[in-house]
């Protein structure tokens, strides 16, 4: 079983940044694939970014490429999104993902179905 707890949310004015955190159990960590997502209000929850094992390849949306970046701890168990450049449209609940088993190329780090570890989610409300 694997835990995940994310941190890091809050309100933020348009263009600022935001550092969200994901602690996760499990003595494995270092081979999760780990991803994160979003849903707005009303909206599907949406791919944002996604890190490999050896943090070796990263995926982002294409909303959010050149703003955002994903990357990793495995020595803390924990992966990290950092966000500059925020916009309105950013504002959403982001949840970190896991996923334990293998996982090869963007369409795999990118579905939701991927991942067998949700946590409880982070909201993050971006002003104008």
């Amino acid at each position: 079983q694997v835990q995940l707890v994310e941190s890091g949310g809050g309100l933020v004015q348009a263009g600022g940044s935001l550092r969200l955190s994901c602690a996760a159990s499990g003595r494995t960590f270092s081979m999760y694939v780990m991803g994160w997502f979003r849903q707005a209000p009303g909206k599907e929850r949406e791919f944002v970014a996604a890190i490999s094992w050896s943090a070796g390849s990263t995926y982002y949306a294409d909303s959010v490429k050149g703003r955002f970046t994903i990357s990793r701890d495995n020595a803390k168990n924990t992966v990290l999104l950092q966000m500059n450049s925020l916009k309105p449209e950013d504002t959403a609940v982001y949840y970190c993902a896991a996923e334990t088993g293998y996982c090869s190329g963007y369409a795999c780090y990118a579905s939701g179905y991927t991942y067998d570890y949700w946590g409880q989610g982070t909201q993050v409300t971006v002003s104008s």
